[in-house]
């Protein structure tokens, strides 16, 4: 379904994130999603753990989970993450026996340095809606938002409307949530609140980690 060549080297990285960047499309989604997927990595030694959980949407049922593992291509350089965990996790979305409508990932969308985040990335890659939900800020500036469950700030990065802050849980620390691809700031956050239900992270996120490091104890486990 899906057939990329990754990049070695950072040079061709950077000439690939130009090319990409160029194909961002930011615009309302143009339908609700039925099927949404969290996605997010794992390392172990010199491996990649991909996981996509996907979920009936909007009630938050899931109805698949799925991983791959596949060998480290890329080295570790901050603003290169795309590279590093994509392959992986282009390769667990490719197991799904149903195409996700919106994709989440624990990390960002348009706000990034390159507006080129791993969600951008991979949505561009897979042509689907993408949405960006990170811990903590890369870029930009914003004032806190407020305390309770929904309110949120706009974040701007060199005087561009990049994302929100969002908070999903009363009186915790907000989430940085930006467009990936095919959807726009106010999507974006909409969907990552209809996601957010008791915790802090978005439940297709939230499984998504638990699923990674679950997989990556087994294989500790297998390895000794």
């Amino acid at each position: 379904m899906y057939t990329f060549i990754w990049p070695t080297n950072i040079n061709d990285a950077k000439e690939i994130q130009k090319t990409l960047q160029q194909k961002i499309v930011i615009s309302p989604l143009k339908r609700n999603p039925r099927y949404i997927a969290g996605v997010d990595a794992a390392f172990l030694d010199d491996k990649v753990i991909g996981v996509a959980c996907l979920f009936a949407f909007p009630e938050l049922r899931l109805i698949e989970e799925v991983y791959a593992v596949l060998p480290l291509s890329f080295p570790y350089i901050p603003g290169f993450l795309s590279f590093r965990e994509g392959p992986a996790l282009i390769e667990a979305l490719k197991k799904l026996t149903s195409r996700p409508d919106s994709i989440l990932f624990d990390g960002q969308g348009i706000a990034h340095p390159k507006k080129l985040g791993i969600a951008a990335h991979i949505g561009v890659l897979l042509d689907t809606p993408s949405v960006g939900c990170a811990k903590s800020r890369l870029v930009g500036t914003y004032e806190d938002p407020g305390l309770k469950k929904g309110d949120w700030s706009a974040l701007h990065y060199r005087n561009e409307l990049v994302g929100s802050v969002v908070r999903t849980r009363d009186h915790t620390r907000p989430v940085f949530v930006s467009p990936g691809h095919m959807a726009d700031v106010k999507t974006a956050r909409d969907i990552i609140l209809a996601c957010s239900t008791k915790f802090r992270i978005p439940k297709p996120l939230r499984r998504a980690d638990s699923v990674s490091k679950k997989i990556k104890q087994q294989l500790l486990m297998c390895s000794r």
